[in-house]
């Protein structure tokens, strides 16, 4: 049974106050909205490709990046706040806020990592061409704002859809999400659907910076 964070979760017993505030940690090298246009403007149109031959099992994750944490523990980390490890990496407890739909959590099994370009997507997009290895490093990516700690149930509704069938439902949100979305997407030299771009454009001529 999960149960949502209040503005403030007070322990009584050990007089403990945990603030249920974002975390400062965000996904890196979110670009400004300039620098996104430019990429956005630079990606090429194409069809949608097929899912045919498209399993998970091709883009392998989660893998191990430092230490005994392997990319999933890495994203718990950044993006949490107040997060404790156990000796296997594994957060045992921390606070983690979700920008997706403005939810805290307290407990890691609450929260999925999200591929903001989902896998299948890439698949469709050109990632069907890569090698495994490179289908790795993109499913691991953590230099570019392709993965972010979310609500699990809103990663799940979201699936492999892209900008134009689905948004955050937090509004305030949205910009940075197209804004990850367009610099992944250019990074590693992926096309999009006309109603995709058209989605993004959309987004991104209301954000202010």
């Amino acid at each position: 049974m999960r149960h949502r964070a209040v503005a403030v979760l007070t322990v009584v017993a050990g007089l403990v106050g945990v603030s249920a505030q974002p975390a400062s940690a965000t996904p890196p090298w979110i670009p400004s909205k300039a620098t996104a246009q430019s990429q956005l403007n630079a990606l090429t149109v194409a069809a949608q490709g097929s899912t045919s031959g498209y399993s998970r099992d091709l883009f392998p994750h989660w893998i191990t990046v430092s230490g005994s944490c392997n990319t999933r523990e890495q994203v718990l980390k950044r993006d949490g706040t107040a997060v404790v490890v156990d000796s296997s990496c594994a957060a045992t407890s921390g606070r983690w806020y979700s920008p997706y739909d403005g939810a805290t959590w307290t407990a890691a099994s609450d929260v999925d990592i999200d591929h903001v370009v989902p896998l299948a997507e890439a698949w469709r997009s050109g990632a069907n061409s890569w090698t495994t290895s490179r289908r790795q490093s993109f499913a691991n990516d953590l230099t570019r704002p392709q993965l972010i700690a979310v609500t699990d149930n809103v990663n799940q509704s979201k699936g492999d859809q892209d900008p134009s069938t689905w948004q955050p439902s937090l509004s305030s949100y949205r910009c940075t999400y197209a804004k990850m979305w367009i610099t992944v997407k250019y990074s590693w030299g992926l096309t999009l659907q006309a109603s995709e771009k058209s989605a993004l454009q959309s987004t991104l001529s209301t954000c202010s910076s």
